[in-house]
């Protein structure tokens, strides 16, 4: 990098976060980042329907790890291939995911930090993941088996109500919001009633049209909203998974980590697994073949869960990863400072670990997909989400054998530069 260079990138580096700063203090809305990041960069968070855009593709071929053009003077990395992903992601000796790292920049302040699990290192890391693992096993798991069953036969009642009364069903609204609302509700131990707040910061914070500012305004304000909860779960704890933390290590959680913790399983476990059974849906309604083997194969959801997964990918990067060493990435030096952002939509259809990876095939061996990420921060709570996308897909078949869409695929809002990709109604006919 040229002299010249260097100092461009130190003076952007300096001046654009006071200017989103002063934009913040004069109230002037959130910055359009379409119009101050540059192209290459918004490339992973553009889709055709559920297919990330061919550019991407063309980029992992060409160049699986590539340098970004410089935005706000941060020296930044695109990966796009599955191998050199996985090196990045697994590397928490050499990556770190602090949220510190982000302070100072694109205008975030240091009150905007989420806390919680993806954005600490270890050893705060290791200590808070240690407090959930035992909570999310799949022994654990099954006894909430049950009441997801429940939950998604009220929510096909309620689609075959509404059409029953004249309306029009919504598999967005009506089914795939709800599921992971009510049940990580029942895990957390929280009121559904107040589900309003949370589904709505939910998707407010992975929506990139509203500028990085308004993303992390809406974890503030999530996590504001969980402090509350924390402190009446302190003084009265419940039988959910808060209420248990509070009650069990109560001693070794203040109630800043305490709603960090639950602010990562209501958004992680909400948005994703809406988008996931909302785009599934859409997939499974386009092919007849897939439909049947619901019907007729015991084996099948297993398959089809992750092979959707793989697929659709709806967390479509990775929390961006901060260099703490030089280190090399698929024969590119990484510098410490360089921030890492990997496309886990195109490392997930990588012609180099399979063939045809932009088809659902039941039948196919390939390396796991990385839709829960990799490495110490992959979703803790991936077998919950499995269990509901596993028991949803089956029973909105035998239910609704024939629903199909309302309305032409291009017709569908799909959420344009969102982090976590889906759709925002998806209209349907049940017969």
């Amino acid at each position: 990098m040229s002299i010249v260079e260097g100092v461009r990138r130190k003076v952007l580096g300096l001046v654009v976060p006071l200017y989103l700063r002063w934009r913040n203090r004069r109230g002037s809305g959130a910055v359009d980042f379409t119009r101050i990041l540059p192209e290459p960069a918004l490339v992973p968070l553009r889709r055709t329907g559920i297919d990330p855009v061919p550019e991407l593709a063309e980029q992992r071929e060409r160049e699986p790890v590539a340098e970004l053009p410089a935005a706000y003077g941060i020296r930044a990395w695109l990966v796009t291939g599955y191998e050199e992903s996985k090196a990045v992601l697994a590397a928490a000796d050499a990556f770190s995911n602090d949220f510190t790292h982000l302070v100072g920049r694109l205008g975030i302040t240091a009150e905007q930090d989420p806390g919680g699990l993806g954005f600490a290192d270890p050893p705060d890391h290791t200590r808070l993941r240690k407090f959930l693992t035992p909570e999310f096993t799949v022994r654990r798991l099954r006894r909430l088996a049950p009441r997801i069953e429940a939950i998604v036969q009220g929510q096909l009642d309620v689609m075959e109500k509404t059409v029953a009364e004249g309306g029009q069903a919504d598999l967005a609204r009506d089914f795939a919001l709800p599921i992971p609302s009510l049940a990580i509700c029942e895990l957390l131990g929280i009121r559904y009633e107040d589900r309003g707040d949370f589904e709505r910061l939910s998707t407010a914070r992975f929506d990139l049209l509203g500028g990085f500012t308004g993303s992390f305004g809406a974890m503030s304000e999530s996590v504001g909203y969980l402090m509350d909860v924390v402190a009446k779960e302190r003084r009265d704890p419940g039988e959910g998974l808060l209420g248990m933390l509070l009650r069990e290590h109560g001693d070794e959680i203040d109630d800043r980590e305490a709603a960090g913790i639950a602010d990562g399983l209501l958004t992680g476990g909400l948005e994703t697994t809406t988008s996931m059974l909302a785009l599934g849906g859409l997939v499974v309604m386009r092919d007849e073949a897939l439909r049947a083997s619901l019907l007729s194969d015991d084996a099948a959801p297993d398959k089809l869960v992750e092979e959707l997964l793989r697929i659709i990918t709806p967390v479509q990067v990775a929390f961006p990863r901060f260099a703490r060493v030089e280190t090399t990435v698929g024969g590119k030096t990484i510098l410490p400072g360089d921030v890492v952002v990997c496309s886990l939509s195109a490392a997930d259809r990588d012609p180099r670990i399979g063939d045809g990876l932009d088809r659902v095939d039941l039948d196919r061996t390939v390396p796991p997909h990385l839709a829960f990420g990799y490495g110490i921060h992959r979703c803790v709570g991936a077998e919950l989400a499995r269990m509901e996308l596993r028991t949803a897909y089956p029973a909105l078949v035998r239910r609704f054998p024939r629903i199909r869409p309302a309305v032409a695929e291009s017709e569908l809002p799909f959420r344009e530069l969102s982090f976590v990709y889906g759709v925002d109604a998806l209209p349907v006919e049940l017969d």
